[in-house]
């Protein structure tokens, strides 16, 4: 089921739309459209759906008008043509009022820069926008507090901004987000200010928060990282000068790259570093079921294929694949993992990650 539907949006800068989006359409190039027309086409005419509850990222490099895609979602800028459709209702045709209910009850928004209140404390920054919501003082300190302990912030409820990591800034942003229940969470180059053993831990806290609520948030993660691209999403769209050069899961792309492009990406990606537990799980047989309830070794259907090799070569039996709640997802073989290892796109197989795996079994 799509939550969010996009269909035909352009973005264009400049005093000449009309005659900047009939020149792209008969194939001119961004920058000669820029020279005849004086206008930039920001986003070209993209079209494409985000399901109920999937991590979907937008990735591109600087320029290629992945972040004004994301701000012409919530309309903090203004789409040129084209519609975008939440639940389908269209957000294009919203006037303020309904944009601000939207954006306070529906669609929640998680910035770079951290976007904190400096004078406020942790939990006044986490709080705010129930307080605009006109909750209750009580009821929004208890929720926003429960939201902190969610991000594992508990106790740093009275400290400022100022006084935290930039990492921990990171997780108040998160939480304010949170803490309205969004349904839709917009993430804009959430991670990229972050050192990178803190963003790879904010990474797989998102992955585990995504499989702990209940339901789950429907997230539009926007990165110009590709390694960050492959591990977050459960579909990512490749944008090259405002276009969409190819939507697909992480194994589509890596596996079918659309064009030479998209191909220059991704033909250096470790895919057993990338691709996981998800793509070479089965559903479990019967008996195999009731044996992985009692005790059995499990792993995450977000584990990267070279993370879960030593589980698996070191079980005789398929490793079971949970997600955060302990729900059982599918099992995974050996067979079939080994399978994916020594199929890397016509190359030899991973054997650094397969020895490192051998050897952590037989030691």
């Amino acid at each position: 089921m799509a939550v969010i539907e996009v269909e035909g949006l352009w973005k264009i800068f400049g005093p000449a739309p009309e005659e900047a989006r009939r020149l792209a359409q008969e194939g001119l190039s961004k920058a000669e459209i820029k020279e005849e027309t004086e206008s930039v086409i920001a986003v070209n005419d993209a079209t494409f759906e985000v399901r109920e509850q999937e991590i979907f990222v937008v990735m591109g490099l600087s320029g290629s008008g992945k972040s004004t895609l994301l701000r012409c979602i919530n309309r903090l800028i203004e789409p040129t043509f084209g519609t975008v459709e939440v639940h389908g209702e269209d957000v294009t045709a919203y006037n303020e009022e309904q944009l601000r209910a939207i954006r306070r009850t529906k669609m929640s928004m998680v910035f770079q820069n951290f976007g904190l209140f400096p004078h406020r404390s942790v939990l006044g920054n986490v709080e705010y926008g129930l307080e605009v919501a006109g909750m209750s003082k009580s009821e929004r300190q208890d929720k926003a507090r429960r939201t902190l302990d969610l991000v594992g912030l508990e106790g740093y409820e009275e400290s400022r901004p100022s006084e935290l990591s930039g990492g921990m800034q990171q997780r108040v942003g998160l939480a304010r987000a949170l803490v309205n229940d969004p349904e839709i969470l917009l993430m804009d180059e959430a991670f990229s200010a972050l050192d990178p053993l803190i963003r790879d831990e904010m990474q797989n806290e998102l992955l585990q928060l995504q499989e702990m609520w209940d339901p789950a948030a429907t997230i539009l993660f926007i990165t110009h990282d590709l390694d960050e691209a492959l591990k977050m999403g459960d579909r990512i769209a490749i944008m090259k000068d405002g276009e969409l050069a190819q939507v697909g899961t992480p194994t589509e792309i890596l596996t079918n790259p659309a064009d030479e492009y998209v191909r220059s990406f991704v033909e250096n990606v470790n895919r057993t570093r990338v691709l996981k537990a998800d793509t070479v799980m089965r559903d479990p047989r019967d008996e195999e079921e009731a044996r992985l309830r009692a005790s059995s070794p499990s792993v995450s259907p977000h584990a990267p294929l070279a993370e879960i090799l030593p589980i698996v070569l070191g079980s005789e039996a398929p490793v079971a694949v949970r997600n955060g709640q302990g729900t059982l997802k599918g099992v995974v073989s050996r067979t079939a993992l080994m399978e994916e290892v020594t199929r890397n796109a016509g190359r030899p197989p991973d054997t650094e990650a397969v020895d490192e795996a051998v050897t952590v079994r037989t030691s």
